[in-house]
């Protein structure tokens, strides 16, 4: 099984130089953390830490410019358990990022400023997936089956009883 943290130089100019449109773009990052951090082969001197403390050193370093570039994050989560996955697949983290588009996305990994604090990410991670996802909108039929299953809901749920107004009636 190959590990995967950092992309390969053909998956990278195969990304750069794909045709897609310019809207904006949700990526999926799965994180599997290394137990400790290697920064060897990085070029940094950091201190000794975790892999989810390296991760912690890259997420501070990298928000500042994803938010330069109109990034944000919107939702993480620890991994609890995988219900479908193949065997021996496992995930620490999960981490949904929205940019406007994949050029922004593109500039901001472009910047000296993020090659230099991919090192943490490096050390950090055993594996990862990074899966860029276009934002679609659920159907409308689908929508209206949400909503009418939520109103039969709140029909059929029991409504709070008042104990004073019982003893009012006794």
């Amino acid at each position: 099984m190959r590990y995967c943290v950092e992309p390969t130089e053909d998956e990278l100019i195969e990304f750069r130089d794909e045709p897609v449109s310019n809207k904006s773009i949700v990526m999926l990052n799965m994180l599997r953390f290394r137990k400790e951090a290697d920064y060897s082969g990085t070029g940094m001197d950091a201190a000794p830490c975790s892999g989810h403390k390296a991760y912690d050193r890259y997420s501070k370093g990298v928000i500042p410019l994803m938010l330069e570039v109109g990034g944000t994050p919107l939702w993480m989560g620890k991994v609890r358990s995988s219900f479908i996955a193949p065997d021996g697949e496992s995930w620490d983290q999960v981490l949904l990022v929205y940019y406007p588009s994949r050029h922004a996305f593109m500039k901001m990994i472009r910047t000296k400023a993020y090659i230099e604090v991919m090192s943490h990410r490096t050390a950090a991670l055993l594996d990862s997936r990074l899966i860029e996802t276009q934002p679609t909108r659920l159907p409308k039929t689908i929508l209206r089956l949400i909503g009418m299953g939520l109103r039969v809901k709140s029909m059929l749920k029991p409504r709070p009883v008042d104990p004073e107004s019982i003893m009012r009636n006794v």
